[in-house]
């Protein structure tokens, strides 16, 4: 049996109470302020700012350019100075070739004022020796005979000036000059080409006419070629050959007295003879023709009586030869029947008759001559056919510009 545990005559004293005997009473609140650093708490009082991340800063990049050397200095200045010096000097330039070029267009009595560009540097001194190393001239159009030159460019060289001064300039002397002519196929194109007829190269001396030629009402077919070649020391010959007027299927004109020109049947209408009748009765029933062609009388009679006969002639290789080299320009006035039997009309082989050669070429002609200068000589050093048109190389001496 447990003996009863003996209760305490005073008992232990509570923790809690102990701890609530400690307490002084609230806490005092201090500022935030006073536990950060004097720096930062000093600092609070002035306006926020983002900061510079800059190198050095304003301060620091105008301290660097004043500490530069005078030497460097310098040099920036020069070139600043020598900026102005050439943008004035192009300027000076720009303006000469402005009045250069309406002086020009003045005097030569031009549609439009030519491209005028002056070479080396710097201008003002060339001025001041009045000597300019090259000046380049471009006129767009320059008539001769009957078209218009698409394009004259010349360069001068060594030019000597005649002037009072920088602002008064008289004229010129022009020692040695080089330059080019391009007569376009557009512009023959247009101001020859009223019959439509169109022009372009062919090899390094040659052109082709192709196109139509409005003759008695019709449009005949035009073929042509002209060459090119150069004539003395300032012209320029063409030599037109391989004329050749087209009516449509039936006949080919080609101007001349040769036995292959003048007016043919074509090879199918030769050979339509042989299936038209009546074609072949009107033109064997002309002695003249017969006579040409060398066919015998009597076998013509036959033929004339007999349609079989007619067909076996008229089939034959040989006749249709004899048909194809027979010139009918001659017996279109004599035969206008027989020629309109065959669908040719007599008035237009009238007007073929006057088309002759010399005629013909002349239309077709692309010759002209460069004008002769008061003073100094110009003449044409090479002539070639390109793809754009007709270049002439050119060059000069001794050529005097205003007084």
């Amino acid at each position: 049996m447990r003996t009863p545990h003996h209760l305490d005559a005073h008992p232990r004293p509570n923790p809690y109470e102990e701890l609530a005997a400690l307490d002084d009473g609230p806490l005092e609140e201090t500022p935030l302020e006073e536990f950060l650093p004097e720096e930062r708490n000093a600092g609070a009082e002035d306006a926020w700012a983002p900061p510079d991340h800059r190198r050095g800063g304003k301060r620091r990049r105008k301290n660097r350019f004043a500490g530069l050397p005078f030497a460097v200095k310098a040099v920036v200045g020069l070139v600043v100075l020598a900026s102005f010096a050439a943008l004035g000097d192009r300027w000076a330039v720009l303006y000469a070739e402005h009045r250069a070029a309406d002086t020009l267009k003045d005097r030569l009595d031009l549609a439009a004022a030519p491209e005028v560009e002056i070479g080396g540097f710097p201008f003002l001194t060339q001025l001041a020796d009045k000597r300019l190393e090259s000046v380049k001239l471009t006129v767009p159009d320059v008539a001769a005979d009957r078209v218009s030159l698409a394009k004259v460019s010349a360069t001068a060289h060594d030019v000597r000036l005649k002037a009072d001064g920088l602002t008064s300039v008289r004229g010129a002397d022009v020692p040695r000059f080089d330059g080019d002519v391009m007569l376009s196929f557009e512009d023959l194109n247009r101001e020859l080409g009223a019959s439509q007829v169109t022009f372009t190269g062919e090899g390094r001396d040659r052109v082709r006419a192709r196109g139509t030629l409005p003759v008695a009402g019709h449009k005949l077919k035009l073929r042509a070629e002209a060459r090119i070649q150069r004539q003395g020391e300032r012209g320029i010959a063409t030599e037109i050959g391989g004329m050749r007027l087209d009516i449509g299927d039936l006949a080919t004109y080609r101007p001349g007295k040769r036995a292959s020109e003048g007016l043919h049947l074509t090879p199918e209408a030769s050979a339509d003879l042989a299936r038209e009748t009546r074609k072949a009765k009107a033109l064997l029933s002309v002695p003249a023709i017969v006579q040409r062609m060398g066919v015998p009388e009597a076998t013509v009679n036959q033929a004339l009586a007999d349609d079989g006969k007619l067909a076996e002639l008229t089939g034959s290789p040989r006749f249709a030869r004899q048909a194809e080299r027979l010139n009918l320009i001659d017996l279109a006035l004599d035969n206008p029947d027989v020629l309109r039997s065959l669908g040719l009309d007599p008035d237009l082989l009238g007007e073929l008759s006057r088309l002759t050669r010399p005629v013909l070429a002349d239309r077709l002609a692309l010759a002209f001559e460069l004008p002769k200068p008061e003073q100094g000589d110009v003449k044409l050093e090479d002539v070639r056919v390109e793809k754009d048109g007709i270049r002439v190389r050119l060059s000069g001496s001794g050529l005097t510009v205003g007084g």
